[in-house]
């Protein structure tokens, strides 16, 4: 089992655009490590304090395959001078990846976590 890790950023706290960001997000993290949503043990949202619009996973819930995906939403601690708008997830996925071969997905201003990443 492998964690993948992700995050991207919405520009206004709306449950379109937190259901479409976070949807966006999985699609991607999905395609760039050939998962499938059987494949997936557990997926752990969690969302920055100004956006309380919508459940991230609501809107994952609507992907095929997610029927029966366990997913979670969280809070992002609040720290000073963090991110904000911004969704990460963490998808635990049965896979026979290398730690090397993970590609992990950070979209939007979210890319800044992650600057080490291509």
């Amino acid at each position: 089992m492998r964690g993948i890790r992700g995050a991207v950023t919405v520009e206004q706290n709306t449950k379109e655009e937190i259901w479409q960001a976070a949807q966006t997000m999985v699609k991607e993290i999905l395609r760039r490590n050939s998962v499938t949503p059987d494949m997936i043990g557990a997926a752990i949202f969690s969302s920055t304090e100004d956006l309380t619009a919508a459940f991230p996973t609501a809107g994952v819930r609507q992907l095929s395959g997610f029927d029966l995906v366990p997913l979670f939403d969280a809070r992002q601690c609040a720290i000073e001078g963090s991110l904000d708008h911004c969704i990460r997830v963490l998808l635990l996925v049965d896979t026979k990846k290398g730690q090397q071969e993970i590609q992990h997905v950070y979209l939007g201003r979210a890319a800044a976590l992650r600057p080490d990443l291509p």
